[in-house]
């Protein structure tokens, strides 16, 4: 039998989003992707080395969330801000990492963007070697006259221009949207490009896992409890769904929209307001999902809808198949008074 060894058409991540651009975009947006897709190059170098470098263990300082960093988490974050504070491309920063907002130095010309990022997420995974991730998302200036605010960052998710993830796994993938589908990306090492390799992704409509940490079930509220028993095919219109859970929210996210399913991070006893953080991860892949077809919630309402009231503002997370998300949000109704 003959092999098929003719050239299949090769289009790498910088071709896709040139000629798949927003129409209403301006050239600062498509280099302001370019600048994220470097920034994944350069962290995925890193990470791909982790084990040969001095950049294993922890960085000795902790973030504002109470966490303390490694030193893959300064890096990645140092990245991101040092590739975009000084190209014209956006207005304002701001990072899972600080507690503030990241102004654009005054000597650098100020643009139209904001940029949102987690730089490392799951990075407490970083010495096990288990799969991470980069978020990002992107949202327009509010006020061209102004150099950058932070009402600029506290917008809803239903607000963005773009969003997406970088994962660092068995491959490097980076994945994202721009209102017109999900497209997700591979990179080839050998080359050291993107290229398409995932076109118009969506969730599948029969879905085969459901993510969510069993340790903490005692904590959680009798509905969230029935809602997870439903899952694991309690009743007899269950889904009857098989557990998978890595604990890096990049990786788990990724696997549902690949094989469909529910990632799930409920609000419990001890976190009554949820974990995941609104702007640097639950918005960006609520956008990113429901252009796939899916749906996320904080147990009442559409992530996208929610106003931001502070920078690191927590949610209960619900995110997947859309009919899975809603007999979340359906046991939670129940138990409100």
């Amino acid at each position: 039998m003959e092999l098929d060894i003719r050239p299949k058409t090769i289009v790498t991540i910088e071709r896709f989003i040139l000629e798949n651009q927003p129409k209403e975009a301006r050239g600062e947006f498509t280099y302001l992707l370019y600048d994220i897709a470097l920034a994944a190059k350069m962290i995925a170098h890193k990470t791909n080395r982790a084990g040969l470098l001095d950049i294993l263990g922890r960085a000795g300082q902790v973030n504002v969330q109470g966490e303390e960093q490694q030193k893959l988490d300064v890096y990645a974050d140092e990245t991101l801000f040092h590739l975009c504070d000084h190209t014209g491309r956006v207005c304002i920063m701001a990072s899972e990492e600080h507690e503030e907002p990241l102004y654009i130095p005054e000597r650098y010309s100020k643009g139209g963007y904001v940029l949102v990022y987690d730089p490392l997420d799951g990075s407490s995974n970083i010495d096990v070697n288990v799969s991470i991730g980069t978020i990002f998302s992107i949202f327009r200036c509010l006020d061209w006259e102004k150099r950058g605010r932070l009402e600029d960052i506290l917008q809803p998710g239903r607000k963005l221009v773009a969003a997406g993830y970088i994962l660092y796994g068995a491959s490097t993938m980076m994945v994202y949207t721009t209102g017109a589908g999900v497209h997700g990306f591979t990179l080839d090492p050998e080359i050291g490009e993107f290229l398409l390799t995932h076109e118009f992704m969506t969730i599948p409509d029969k879905p085969k896992y459901y993510s969510v940490n069993h340790g903490y079930f005692n904590r959680w509220s009798p509905a969230v409890q029935r809602y997870v028993h439903w899952l694991q095919g309690s009743e007899e219109d269950s889904p009857v769904l098989s557990e998978r859970y890595i604990g890096s929210l990049v990786a788990d996210i990724h696997r549902t929209l690949l094989r469909g399913g529910v990632f799930a991070y409920p609000a419990d006893s001890k976190m009554p307001n949820g974990k995941i953080r609104l702007l640097y991860e639950a918005a960006p892949m609520a956008f990113l999902i429901e252009q796939a077809g899916g749906y996320a919630s904080d147990g009442c309402q559409n992530i996208l809808d929610i106003e931001p009231t502070s920078l690191h503002q927590r949610v209960p997370f619900y995110i997947g198949n859309r009919e899975l998300v809603a007999r979340a949000e359906a046991y939670l109704r129940e138990e409100q008074p």
